[in-house]
């Protein structure tokens, strides 16, 4: 074994692959057909598969090239010969080309042994002068290679063969020595298909590679960003960015896009801005993100990777949570979902969990106070999102805002808490320190044990004493309205109050409740 001395000196790079027993049978499964048919095509295992067996990493995600045949007819090749052995056939789903988007080459996908296997024919390509859209034509395997996006992603593993195939001459060693490059010259690679700009990025983030200068100077080059732009439809866009925040590096490769001049060519904002943003809206955003990320790696807290991403997700936009444009319809939306729905076309899910992070933080911010206040202090403290209280004694008042906030926020209230933390101003200048971490840190687990000791964990699954039938019944209304979610909001404070409460109990507070309201009104 080799190792690498470039970015990432702690990877080995094999000399040969070693195949899993199921790659052992997908593999002899793919020759056996060959065999069956009498077929001259060579088949090989391209790309990611290669740079992952040889840094003795795992893949499941097996490309199969082929030198003669569309993916689509060997596919069809495998069902035949799964009939004449008597086997069930597989379905094949294909993927066809979209030269206008730079996807050049329709694939096959068939499930061989429970692993979902692609099939694409190797390639090579004429560009007609006056056209960027290129002519697809059968290639060899080293037109393929040199058209590949980085020189450690042009490598074949050769099944007829069980060897390595390394056509640029610089696969292997660019492996080892931890370096992105690309097999053509990387302006010519990144117009052909500019998405692979972001994939140099998203590779040289993980494996801790280093970028090349010449690749870095075209990736920022004018005609790149526009064809970006232009070129490559959002939700591909959107994909690699999304395998970049869920990776091991997000900060790495949020740094790298901007360090390159693309913040705003992949995170589009809407014209009409308000604030308009600026050229330091960039460096905010990937710095919060930096220390948030550090922040999530002290804090020793148990999360979901859903959670850990769309909370990187929250950090990487809180310097834009405030701006807002002005959309078709004449309403005020913030640019935060404009950039999930539009410039990255992903899940609306998405933008809504990271708004209402956005807007639990703004809580938390003003509940931190509170919290860390002694008692005599609490009847300062002043909250401004929850203005309508039931009358009870101020430290019962604390379990209800804390309360009412876990109840909206669920298991997102450590993330939430943990960004409101580094944003929180507690200085006698009122002006926030970045660099303060210790601080910041004993601050999230004062108001998370606090959280923990009052008992609000999972309070969001409590369910309530008294439903809305029930309220309709008790005020003898004939059908509900906004008092019924009056009446609703203040029994969950009751029941945030008094935890231990039964529904006689809070039946009768609210009886007691109305009475009072009436005697009032009587008067």
């Amino acid at each position: 074994m080799s190792n690498t001395n470039g970015g990432l000196s702690s990877l080995m790079v094999k000399e040969k692959i070693d195949l899993t027993e199921k790659e052992k049978l997908i593999f002899d499964r793919l020759r056996k057909v060959v065999h069956h048919f009498c077929l001259e095509t060579t088949l090989r295992v391209a790309g990611g598969w290669v740079r992952d067996k040889l840094l003795g990493k795992e893949c499941y995600d097996i490309d199969i090239a082929l030198d003669d045949m569309l993916g689509r007819e060997f596919c069809e090749k495998i069902n035949e010969y799964l009939v004449s052995t008597g086997e069930e056939t597989q379905g094949i789903g294909v993927i066809q080309s979209n030269p206008d988007q730079s996807k050049h080459l329709e694939t096959a996908r068939m499930r061989l042994f429970d692993v979902w296997i692609d099939f694409v024919n190797l390639r090579s390509e004429d560009y007609t002068e006056n056209s960027r859209i290129p002519t697809m034509k059968f290639g060899s395997a080293e037109q393929d290679a040199y058209r590949r996006d980085l020189t450690i992603n042009s490598l074949f593993y050769n099944i007829n063969t069980f060897s390595v195939e390394d056509f640029t001459k610089r696969g292997l060693d660019d492996l080892k020595s931890g370096k992105i490059v690309t097999p053509l010259p990387p302006k010519e690679t990144f117009l052909d298909d500019p998405l692979r700009v972001l994939r140099a990025i998203r590779f040289s983030a993980r494996f801790e590679f280093k970028m090349v200068e010449e690749l870095k100077i075209a990736a920022a080059d004018k005609d790149v960003k526009s064809a970006i732009s232009d070129k490559i439809s959002r939700e591909r866009i959107g994909h690699e960015v999304d395998l970049m925040v869920s990776g091991n590096q997000p900060v790495k490769a949020m740094a790298y896009i901007q360090e390159l001049g693309l913040f705003w060519v992949v995170f589009t904002p809407p014209p009409n801005c308000d604030p308009v943003t600026s050229g330091q809206h960039d460096k905010d955003c990937v710095d919060f993100m930096n220390t948030a990320w550090k922040q999530m790696c002290d804090i020793e807290c148990t999360s979901s990777d859903e959670q850990r991403r769309l909370c990187l997700y929250a950090s990487l936009f809180i310097p834009l949570s405030k701006t807002v444009y002005i959309d078709n319809k004449k309403k005020t939306v913030p640019v935060v979902n404009y950039i999930f729905r539009n410039s990255l076309k992903l899940k609306a899910s998405d933008a809504d969990d990271v708004m209402r992070l956005h807007n639990a933080v703004e809580k938390f911010l003003s509940l931190i106070p509170f919290v860390l206040s002694s008692e005599e202090d609490l009847q300062t403290c002043d909250v401004s999102w929850e203005t309508e209280f039931i009358d009870v004694p101020v430290l019962l008042k604390k379990r209800i805002l804390l309360g009412l906030l876990m109840r909206e926020i669920k298991d997102f209230w450590r993330a939430a808490l943990m960004i409101a933390t580094l944003l929180y101003k507690n200085d006698s200048c009122g002006e926030f320190i970045v660099g303060d971490l210790d601080k910041r840190r004993e601050v999230f687990k004062e108001v998370e044990q606090e959280i923990l000791n009052l008992g609000l964990e999972k309070v969001w699954d409590v369910k309530p004493l008294v439903n809305g039938k029930d309220i309709i019944r008790l005020l003898e209304l004939g059908k509900g309205g906004p008092i019924v979610s009056l009446w609703q909001r203040k029994l969950v404070q009751w029941q945030l109050a008094y935890p231990s409460g039964s529904v006689d109990e809070c039946v009768d507070w609210m009886t007691s409740q109305m009475q009072s309201k009436r005697a009032k009104t009587n008067e």
